[in-house]
């Protein structure tokens, strides 16, 4: 399965509901183990972006509608980085003759 990186951030709305941001993390957990992924890692930071996240999922079609259907939640705002684990990228730079 990959993994994805998410950094986000609130939306007005979010910021409005920031009190139930708990609930709406624990929301989007279920959501995404329905989906068929795992949220490996949640964070609530300070700078740039207000949350990041690591997920893994089945595929990028998978990750892509989760994202989907979690902005259109309201709440947040994100983008997306697929990553890549050790042994993924040894396959990777394998490649390169």
């Amino acid at each position: 399965m990959a993994k994805y990186v998410i950094l986000a951030n609130w939306t007005e709305q979010g910021v409005k509901d920031a009190p139930q941001t708990a609930d709406r993390a624990n929301k989007v957990e279920e959501l995404v183990g329905q989906m068929g992924g795992s949220v490996d890692l949640l964070l609530w930071t300070m700078g740039r972006y207000d949350i990041v996240a690591v997920v893994t999922a089945p595929s990028d079609e998978v990750a892509s509608a989760i994202v989907l259907k979690v902005n259109g939640l309201g709440n947040v705002r994100g983008e997306t980085l697929r990553a890549f684990t050790a042994d993924e990228v040894a396959g990777i730079v394998g490649n390169l003759g």
